[in-house]
C-alpha cells in the first residue's frame, strides 16, 4: 500500500480466486473482441444494427433513488440515497474503449458508491465512438463536472472513472481546469486508457500476459474516438496534456494490465507538476480489477468508499 503522493506497488500475491478469474478470461478468449481493427469495427457495426441498453438494472431502484434527465444528446442517471442527504456526489464516466455502453460491472459499483459511501452518482451514458468524438465528448462531461461542483451540498465532489472513462475524466478535468481553474475534490481513475497512440515500448511484454486487452483493437477503438483531432491531442489522449492545478488523484492499476504504463506515466507527469498522486499497482492483477469480485477487488472498492466519504 502506498501513502499519498508517493509511487509504489503493492507486492502481495494475487489471491488464489483472482488468479483463477485471470485465468478464465484468458480461457475464454475474451481478448479476441480487442484482437484487431477488424474485431473492433465489427462490434460497432453490431451496436449500430441494434444498440446495447445502458437503463440501470431494476435492484438499483429498490436502494436508491433514481431518475433519468437528457443533457444535450447524452441520457444522464442520477442515483442518490434512499431518504438522507447524500454525504458527497460524485460523476461516474464508465469504461468500454468507447464503443461499449454502461454494463453490471458498472452499475454495480454506483450501487456500492451509493449504498456504502452514501454519495449522490450522476452518471452518463455518453455517445460512443465513433459518433460521439472527443471534440464534442470531451467538453461536454467538463460541463457536467462543473455543474455538480457548483450545485454544493455536504461533502465534495469526486470525479471518478474506470478504463476509457478515466480518460475522458482526466480529460474533462483538464479542460475545466483551462476554463474556470475549479477543479473536484479527488479524482479517482480505475486502470486509466490516457494515450490512445498504445505506443509505450513496455507494452508489448504486458500484452501477452493481459487476459483481457489487446493493442490492436485498443488503438482501432482510440482512432475512432480521436476523429479528426490526432491520437497525441489532450482531448483524445490526456496523457500529453497539462497537469498543474489539477486535483489530488488516486490511481487504481494492475501488473497484468497492458494499460497500466498509462497510469505509471500519468503518476510520474503529474508529480512533476506537484499534484498529489496515491498509486496502487496490485501485483498480478489485470484491467479493471477494481470492478472484479475478486478480494482485492472489493479492498480496492472499500478505499473508494472511504475517498468519498471523506472528500471536502
Amino acid at each position: 500500500m502506498t501513502s499519498p503522493g508517493v509511487v509504489g506497488e503493492e507486492k502481495d500475491v494475487p489471491s488464489l480466486r483472482s488468479r483463477a478469474l485471470s485465468a478464465a478470461l484468458m480461457a475464454s478468449g475474451r481478448r479476441r473482441r480487442w484482437s484487431s481493427a477488424e474485431a473492433v469495427r465489427e462490434v460497432v457495426a453490431a451496436s449500430a444494427r441494434r444498440p446495447a441498453s445502458h437503463l440501470p438494472p431494476r435492484a438499483l431502484g429498490r436502494v436508491a433513488e433514481l431518475s433519468r434527465t437528457i443533457v444535450g444528446a447524452w441520457p444522464v442517471y442520477d442515483a442518490a440515497p434512499l431518504g438522507v442527504e447524500p454525504t458527497a456526489r460524485v460523476l461516474y464516466l464508465h469504461g468500454g474503449g468507447f464503443i461499449h455502453e454502461l454494463r453490471r460491472q458498472h452499475w454495480s459499483l454506483v450501487r456500492t458508491l451509493v449504498t456504502e459511501a452514501g454519495a449522490q452518482c450522476v452518471v452518463p451514458a455518453y455517445t460512443l465512438a465513433p459518433r460521439g468524438t472527443a471534440d464534442r465528448t470531451v467538453p461536454a462531461a467538463a460541463d457536467l463536472l462543473s455543474g455538480l461542483i457548483e450545485s454544493g451540498g455536504t461533502g465534495g465532489t469526486v470525479l471518478v472513472g474506470d478504463s476509457a472513462g478515466a480518460g475522458l475524466a482526466l480529460a474533462a478535468a483538464q479542460r475545466l481546469r483551462e476554463r474556470t481553474g475549479a477543479q473536484p475534490s479527488r479524482i479517482v481513475l480505475i486502470s486509466p486508457w490516457l494515450d490512445v497512440s498504445m505506443s509505450h515500448p513496455e507494452q508489448a511484454a504486458i500484452e501477452a500476459r493481459d487476459p483481457m486487452l489487446a493493442r490492436a483493437g485498443l488503438l482501432e477503438a482510440g482512432r475512432l474516438y480521436a476523429g479528426t483531432l490526432p491520437a497525441a491531442d489532450p482531448r483524445v489522449s490526456p496523457l500529453h496534456g497539462d497537469f498543474e492545478g489539477l486535483a489530488p488523484m488516486t490511481v487504481f492499476t494492475g501488473t497484468r494490465d497492458v494499460l497500466g504504463t498509462d497510469a505509471r506515466e500519468l503518476v510520474n507527469r503529474a508529480r512533476a507538476a506537484g499534484v498529489e498522486v496515491d498509486l496502487h499497482e496490485a501485483e498480478g492483477l489485470p484491467h479493471v480489477y477494481p470492478l472484479l469480485p475478486v478480494p482485492e477487488g472489493r479492498e480496492a472498492r472499500r478505499r473508494l468508499v472511504d475517498l468519498v466519504r471523506t472528500a471536502p
